[in-house]
């Protein structure tokens, strides 16, 4: 059944309203995916905070001309083919990240087309590098065994000096 006006513009305004207050978009194609691993797809995505919407390409379009935050998105628009989803959040790397994972684990099914990151059209190559990058935690974790790395030496040091020394 056909979209009438009213519920084509409640959608239009929801596509604008996920542009505007994004930090990170990711356009996905999902052709293909089952309804069970569309559900299950979208309950970690909730669980990982980020959003999954699905609109036709038409009225996406429409609503990424207005642009984002009243700002015109810099670069080209990517080609968006399949059915079209939205993954989006507050987090600038969640989503990437979160689509990337299920499109290793549904092959042909879900795939990433492109985004909008820092409010600039990603192609799908700058997408998925950006989905490789870790999350904040492992980084975080990362960044303390760097710094642990030279007391642990220096401690290993210490500890055989000590065994020579009683030997």
């Amino acid at each position: 059944m056909p979209r009438t006006k009213i519920e084509k513009k409640e959608i239009l305004e929801k596509v604008e309203s996920i542009v505007k207050d994004a930090q990170s978009l990711v356009f996905v194609n999902f052709h293909g995916l089952k309804v069970g691993d569309t559900v299950q797809v979208r309950r970690q995505l909730k669980k990982e905070g980020v959003g999954f919407f699905v609109a036709k390409k038409s009225l996406t379009r429409k609503a990424l001309e207005n642009g984002q935050n009243g700002k015109k998105i810099e670069g080209t628009l990517p080609e968006l083919n399949g059915e079209l989803g939205l993954a989006y959040g507050k987090d600038l790397i969640a989503p990437a990240r979160e689509i990337h994972a299920f499109a290793l684990k549904f092959k042909d099914s879900i795939s990433i087309l492109g985004g909008i990151f820092e409010g600039k059209y990603m192609t799908k190559e700058e997408m998925m590098a950006i989905a490789l990058i870790p999350s904040q935690k492992t980084l975080q974790a990362m960044f303390v065994n760097v710094i642990n790395s030279p007391i642990q030496g220096f401690v290993m040091a210490l500890n055989e000096i000590g065994k020579k020394k009683t030997a």
